[in-house]
């Protein structure tokens, strides 16, 4: 039978997505789940029906506290679930032990212009690494969002800014095109720097910067230009949400969670 503490927490338990946090009687998180239900989730730890492993036997009965975020997605849960994972090192937590199993989000800073792929293996290359991930989609979901406010090259082609045609990505405003002339050299590493600060949580400054260009656009009246950066901010915007950890003692605590890797 769980504690009348753990009692109370399971009765505020919302049927939400999220992340939770087992924790022992000296407070050390022991395992991190992340789950589509966390009511249904967390619960079905204490259900006196449930044929649970001997492992899991074993988590429950050193279970005294449990923490919980409550996320806006699955994907969400499952990047923050990750971050956590990463922060706490729980004993019960047996993924992510070989990051080398798992993708990352590669950024090839040594290039001169830095083209952004996936990964499972580490080098010592001057490259920017972020992850690692616990699922191959969720690596590929978070490239695509970030793609759409940092648009970056993925192609192999020699960047000299003199070929005739962009191709398709461009087109839909999912790549800078400096094989064009689109941007310069220095023009699209401030991007891909942009990109890398946002992948490691830095939002407040890429968009401040974002916010300096906007407004240097307009006053040079590239209202087009101006109309980008704005639409990048806006998806910022939409892609940072405040998630809320709320522990034993109901003292609620702002966790910034991103639908995209934490490096």
């Amino acid at each position: 039978m769980p504690s009348p503490k753990i009692e109370q927490i399971l009765k505020t338990l919302p049927s939400k997505p999220g992340v939770y946090l087992h924790k022992n009687v000296h407070g050390k998180v022991i395992y991190v789940g992340k789950a589509v239900n966390l009511k249904s989730r967390v619960r079905s730890y204490f259900h006196q029906s449930a044929q649970h492993n001997a492992k899991t036997r074993r988590l429950v009965e050193e279970i005294a506290d449990i923490e919980f975020i409550v996320a806006e997605s699955e994907l969400e849960a499952l990047l923050l679930e990750n971050t956590l994972i990463k922060k706490n090192q729980p004993r019960f937590n047996v993924r992510l032990k070989d990051d080398k199993r798992y993708p990352y989000i590669k950024v090839h800073w040594q290039d001169p212009f830095p083209r952004v792929t996936t990964t499972r293996r580490l080098q010592n290359d001057g490259a920017r690494y972020f992850g690692p991930y616990t699922a191959a989609w969720a690596a590929y979901q978070t490239l695509d969002l970030v793609r759409k406010m940092f648009p970056y090259l993925t192609c192999t082609r020699t960047i000299d800014g003199n070929d005739s045609r962009a191709c398709l990505y461009y087109h839909i405003g999912r790549c800078a095109a400096p094989c064009i002339g689109v941007v310069n050299q220095a023009e699209y590493r401030a991007i891909i720097d942009q990109l890398c600060d946002f992948l490691n949580g830095n939002t407040e400054p890429v968009v401040a910067d974002l916010r300096r260009q906007m407004d240097t656009a307009a006053e040079n009246l590239d209202f087009e230009r101006a109309a980008q950066i704005r639409d990048q901010i806006k998806a910022i915007d939409q892609i940072v949400e405040k998630q809320k950890v709320i522990n034993a003692s109901t003292i609620d605590e702002d966790v910034i969670a991103f639908a995209q890797a934490e490096g």
